[in-house]
């Protein structure tokens, strides 16, 4: 399987919170390099790092869900505001 190079550089004067042992790409935190691991290297993680990564999946994925349902209540409240702001002044 090809996986896909990722540029990624660490600003001078700092360090990566976790750096993956098997490409060696920096994170900013250890959440993502468990993301990371489960997406990029399936086949190299043992069974605790496959749990936290479906933890880490789940929580993520709770997070998107939040955030999508707070970004259509916006585009509602958007659109009706315009739709009432025509009503009103046409």
């Amino acid at each position: 399987m090809t996986t896909a190079q990722h540029a990624t550089a660490v600003p001078a004067g700092e360090t990566p919170a976790a750096v993956c042992e098997y490409c060696q790409r920096p994170f900013p935190s250890a959440t993502r390099l468990t993301l990371h691991k489960g997406t990029d290297h399936p086949q190299r993680i043992d069974d605790a790092e496959r749990a936290a990564f479906q933890d880490a999946y789940l929580a993520e994925e709770n997070d998107l869900r939040s955030f999508r349902l707070r970004a259509l209540a916006v585009l509602v409240l958007v659109y009706f505001g315009f739709l009432i702001m025509y009503a009103i002044l046409a």
